[in-house]
């Protein structure tokens, strides 16, 4: 399983299109092949800060994710708001127990 965390900063007063835009494309990526899970949060403590969990059944399912529409288009709304890089961490995982 590959998990993927993304943090990203915008003004206060842009962080509600970037949630918006991102809740958006939350079905079509979430009907991705390989999909298993597509969460954004909004920072309780900090106005700007938004953070997207993905989890994917694989890499290959992921770079499918990065070459679709649905990231172009993230991309184009989001890029001119962010305030700073954003920082993303890809993990290799394995899932141990649902419970």
């Amino acid at each position: 399983m590959l998990i993927a965390v993304l943090d990203l900063r915008t003004d206060p007063t842009d962080r509600p299109a970037a949630l918006a835009q991102l809740d958006r494309e939350r079905a079509e990526i979430r009907a991705m092949p390989g999909n298993l899970d597509f969460r954004v949060y909004a920072a309780r403590d900090d106005a700007g800060a938004v953070t997207v969990l993905h989890e994917w059944a694989d890499e290959p399912s992921f770079a499918a994710y990065l070459a679709s529409d649905a990231f172009a288009r993230s991309g184009a709304v989001l890029r001119p708001l962010v305030t700073e890089p954003p920082l993303s961490r890809r993990f290799s995982a394995d899932l141990i127990e649902t419970v």
